[in-house]
Formats: C-alpha cells, sequence, structure tokens
C-alpha cells in the first residue's frame, strides 16, 4: 500500500481521545490495522493495554469491532469465531491483536495450538517488551539487562522469546515482523496477510515509552532506531520464501549500522548498562543476524 492510499484511506482503529499513554505505539498499529483491513476486520483482544485504550460505552477508543477475552484464550476464541463467520457467509478478518504477554508467555499454549491447526485467524503481536498494562513486569520478549519492575536492579538475565521464529517453525503459511516506524511496510504485510487463508501471524516492534523510559515524543524515533542499530530485523516469510525486507537489508551489514549505544542509551530501562553489558547485546544482535540470513538462504525457493 502507497503511503497516499494509506493516508486517504478511512480512518479506522482508535479514536481521538481514547486512554492510552501519550506516544503509545498501539494507536500506531492499530490505526494501520484499521485503515488497511477496513470494515472487514474483527477485532479478539486479550487482557492487556489494548483492553484500557478501547474504553467503554458509550465513550469507545476504537472505530473496529472488538471481542474482549481473557488472557490466555485470545487464538482458541479467534478460530471459533471465524469458523462461525465461516458457516454463516460472513466475510471478514478475524484479527487476535494481542500484547507479548498474551502470546509469548500467558497465551502460548492457544495460540501454538491455533497454528498446529491452521486456522484461519491473522495474530498481530503488538510487542512492548513487557507486562507494561499492570506495572512493567518482564515478559518472554523482554530483552536481555532490561530493567522492569520484576528484574529492577541487574535487568533481566534470561534470553528473550523470539515469537516470530517460533511461529515459522510451525510451518504456517505466512510470518513477518514489521515496526511502527515504518507503517508502508507494515500495510503490505497487512495486505499480503489478508490475500492468504489459514494461520498469518505478523510481530509488531511497539517501543512504550513509560516502560522503556524514553520520552513520549520519541516513539517512532526509537522504534526507528532499533531498525537501524539492527536490534530489530524486519522480514517476511510467504509461499515457501523468507526474505529480509529492503528496509532491514542494508544493516545485514554490520558497518552501515548505527551504534547500538545509541538506541540503548535513549531508554532509561537501560540506564545500568556497562560497555561489555553493550558489547555482548551487539554479539547477541549480530548472532541473530547470522541465523536470519542463513534461513533466508534455506528458504530461498
Amino acid at each position: 500500500m502507497s503511503l497516499q492510499r494509506l493516508a486517504l484511506s478511512r480512518i479506522r482503529g482508535t479514536l481521538p481521545g481514547n486512554p492510552a499513554c501519550m506516544g503509545c505505539p498501539h494507536n500506531i498499529g492499530l490505526k494501520i490495522v484499521g485503515r488497511v483491513l477496513g470494515e472487514r476486520a474483527v477485532l479478539v483482544i486479550p487482557a492487556g493495554c489494548s483492553t484500557i485504550i478501547s474504553g467503554f460505552w458509550p465513550r469507545e477508543g476504537f472505530d473496529l469491532p472488538i471481542l474482549h477475552v481473557p488472557f490466555a484464550s485470545a487464538p482458541a476464541v479467534a478460530a471459533g469465531l471465524r469458523a462461525s463467520h465461516e458457516a454463516s457467509g460472513v466475510d471478514s478478518i478475524v484479527v487476535v491483536w494481542s500484547g507479548d504477554g498474551a502470546a509469548a508467555d500467558i497465551g502460548f499454549a492457544t495460540l501454538s495450538g491455533a497454528a498446529v491447526r491452521n486456522d484461519d485467524i491473522l495474530v498481530i503481536v503488538s510487542d512492548n517488551e513487557a507486562y507494561m498494562n499492570t506495572g512493567i513486569q518482564a515478559s518472554g520478549t523482554t530483552m536481555w539487562r532490561a530493567l522492569t519492575t520484576t528484574t529492577p536492579v541487574m535487568g533481566k538475565t534470561e534470553e528473550r522469546k523470539d515469537l516470530a521464529l517460533l511461529m515459522l517453525m510451525h510451518r504456517v503459511p505466512y510470518v513477518a515482523t514489521a515496526s511502527i516506524a515504518y507503517p508502508t511496510d507494515f500495510a503490505a504485510k497487512l495486505e499480503k496477510a489478508a490475500s492468504i487463508r489459514g494461520f498469518r501471524f505478523i510481530h509488531l516492534h511497539s517501543p512504550c515509552p513509560p516502560g522503556w523510559r524514553f520520552d513520549s515524543d520519541k516513539t517512532v524515533y526509537v522504534a526507528k532506531l532499533a531498525i537501524e542499530t539492527g536490534a530489530w530485523i524486519l522480514w517476511e516469510y510467504s509461499g515457501g520464501k523468507l526474505s529480509i525486507n529492503p528496509v532491514s537489508r542494508p544493516y545485514a551489514d554490520k558497518a552501515k549500522r548505527k551504534p547500538l549505544a545509541e538506541y540503548l542509551k535513549l531508554q532509561g530501562r537501560f540506564a545500568h548498562l556497562r560497555e561489555e553489558d553493550i558489547k555482548a547485546i551487539e554479539e547477541k544482535i549480530e548472532a541473530n543476524w547470522r541465523l536470519l540470513k542463513e534461513l533466508e538462504r534455506i528458504y530461498s525457493g
């Protein structure tokens, strides 16, 4: 989808005056979802920030139909809803709009089950890398050494889960990563996913100002730095082929990346890091690039 088409399409998704935090990345992501998928989209939302953002009648925060469900159940509920729509002849795209806690941790069993069954749903994980709505507790996708309220001194000591790669290993039809800093890339992936039947998964990088401790006007800037430092890689798997997207491809060359410290030092959650910690994170990022480049070679078709 071109930037012009994205700008001119009807505004759906979130509405002005909703209860989101200033600079909230979910607002950005949901507006793109609403504009691309339009009236066909039905959101299934487990507990999380977006539960609050949606508001309550008569002051709704979303211009899309929503079904709120318990933390662990969203993919299972979405699969049943889509089956009901199909049986009734309803033209819909049932979307699980989830945070990382509901996908990587509490709801991972139902997520995996839906992928194994190849249920006809689109799962979007808007990942802000912690349980932000309940007090910034660490989740399965929280970065190594990030400070949270449950890792308050030295930061998280466990590695993060790579949800997109986990879904790829389920051998589903479509998997992609995206970023709120690149709306046209995200929109194109939504369009592609909407054209495919079966289980589709998009992992959306969504930096959180209060949780990551940066100024609320820096959300898109921080998200863009994640790409430019190589810390978040945009890629797509469809039709049996995996490709690193053009936005990220230049940063396969480490020499073309911006210094990782620029990205980390904007975030208060990394204020405690030593130089050796930054170097260790750089090594983890480089290992991830090697893995993705090898997967691209394997899934080259």
